[in-house]
């Protein structure tokens, strides 16, 4: 029997699941896990040409070029994005995913003039919304929420954080945040749940908001806590809301309890809600369009995460857009979101980026990277999802598109091809039924 040297023997290869290779670009955004990407890092996405990763069970286990991939691994499904781009899911770190009913009307209350603030004024807005939430049963807020995540999904956001906000009751909002709960098992993106009652003060509080602002710390807060239904305390700082020193004791009293916190800063005004982000060292300040120099400096010292949301500027028709060049020349982290809401109706964070890039002069780089890696962080979860790197989440894209730059580039379509979540195709537009008016 012949012998054989060991050395000659071919090299014995590693089991994969599942072997995504010949990508354009393999956009990995590796080294994102340790820390935020801010300045000039936010345009290193980590590419690699001819890219390929490897999957097993839900874990990335290799990232590389093809040659070597394919070299080292066998996998029993082998698929090409030849021509194509894979790129990490999208994370929405701003939405408010569960509400019932719509508010078109005020959109064109909008249009002819009205703004966000008269109208909640005058009982609407969030009001409204309030409202026909307090009347809906937790199987019709489901059921709507299940659809909202499927259309996030087609788009290729993969996780999504979702804010209560629109019960103000201790019994709405628990049902809110049960309903994300029950979200996040049901279907395939998951689903992290931000508490905040602090959205607005509600009718039954109109002479006496003190008493609701002492119904949130007393009541709201420790039952969120005792039954686990919320990583987050998030509060609506502006004039005409709550004030710098109510939303100060609603976040300590949320981080008393084991929720950290999240600040909606001068979205109306310039309203100090910056600096109170940074002084009390939340994760995130969110929207920021009329932030001082004072503030944003704040932010980046301390390292406080600023989620944009130009869809809801947008939306807001004031012709004003947080300034995220300033921020990103400061050193401050940028991520963005959809701020998906009835006022904001937008599921697709591929025009979330377009609006980015248009409307507030990033970069497809900083866009991607500020919907990717940075929106992980801003959730706390840049170590399990956001880039694709060795024993991460296997949360990713392909992208019916050549390279990056078609994010932001091409709007009005969807340009994701297949999304996958733990390592499992969810989505494949190839599947998807044709229009039957199209001969």
């Amino acid at each position: 029997m012949p012998i054989t040297d060991k050395r000659t023997r071919p090299c014995q290869k590693e089991r994969a699941d599942l072997l995504i290779v010949n990508a354009n670009e393999l956009v990995t955004l590796d080294g994102g896990s340790k820390q935020l990407r801010i300045g000039k890092r936010m345009q290193h996405l980590g590419i690699i040409h001819n890219g390929a990763l490897a999957v097993r069970k839900d874990r990335i286990i290799a990232v590389g070029k093809t040659s070597e991939i394919r070299r080292r691994f066998k996998a029993e499904v082998l698929m090409s994005a030849d021509g194509k781009t894979v790129m990490p899911g999208f994370v929405d770190p701003h939405t408010h995913l569960v509400f019932a009913g719509s508010r078109e009307d005020e959109f064109q209350m909008r249009v002819e003039g009205d703004s966000y603030m008269k109208i909640l004024n005058a009982g609407g807005g969030i009001l409204d919304t309030v409202k026909k939430t307090r009347r809906a049963s937790a199987d019709t807020l489901v059921e709507f929420g299940f659809r909202t995540l499927d259309l996030m999904l087609e788009h290729g956001t993969t996780t999504v954080e979702a804010k209560s906000g629109y019960g103000l009751t201790v019994e709405s909002e628990l049902k809110i945040l049960k309903v994300a709960k029950r979200l996040d098992k049901l279907h395939p993106v998951d689903v992290v749940p931000t508490f905040m009652g602090a959205h607005v003060f509600p009718g039954e509080y109109k002479s006496d908001p003190q008493r609701y602002v002492d119904y949130i710390v007393e009541k709201m807060i420790p039952r969120v806590s005792r039954e686990a239904l919320a990583e987050f305390c998030d509060v609506f700082c502006e004039k005409g809301v709550f004030g710098l020193a109510q939303s100060r004791r609603i976040l300590a009293a949320g981080l008393t309890h084991g929720l950290k916190p999240k600040v909606h800063a001068d979205e109306m005004s310039m309203s100090g809600g910056a600096e109170l982000a940074a002084d009390v060292e939340a994760i995130s300040a969110e929207h920021l369009l009329f932030s001082s120099e004072k503030g944003l400096t704040a932010l980046a010292d301390k390292g406080v995460i600023a989620v944009l949301l130009p869809a809801a500027a947008f939306s807001l028709m004031a012709g004003r857009y947080a300034d995220a060049r300033r921020m990103i020349d400061l050193g401050v982290p940028v991520a963005l979101g959809s701020d998906f809401n009835p006022s904001c109706w937008v599921e697709n964070q591929q025009l979330v980026i377009s609006f980015a890039c248009h409307l507030m002069k990033l970069t497809p780089a900083e866009a991607i990277t500020a919907s990717t890696i940075n929106a992980a962080h801003a959730i706390e979860r840049g170590n399990e999802i956001g880039s694709l790197e060795v024993a991460k989440k296997a949360d990713f894209l392909i992208l019916d598109a050549p390279n990056h730059r078609f994010l932001g580039y091409r709007f009005g379509v969807n340009i994701v091809d297949k999304v996958f979540k733990n390592g499992r195709l969810v989505f494949d537009r190839e599947k998807q039924p044709m229009n039957p008016f199209i001969s």
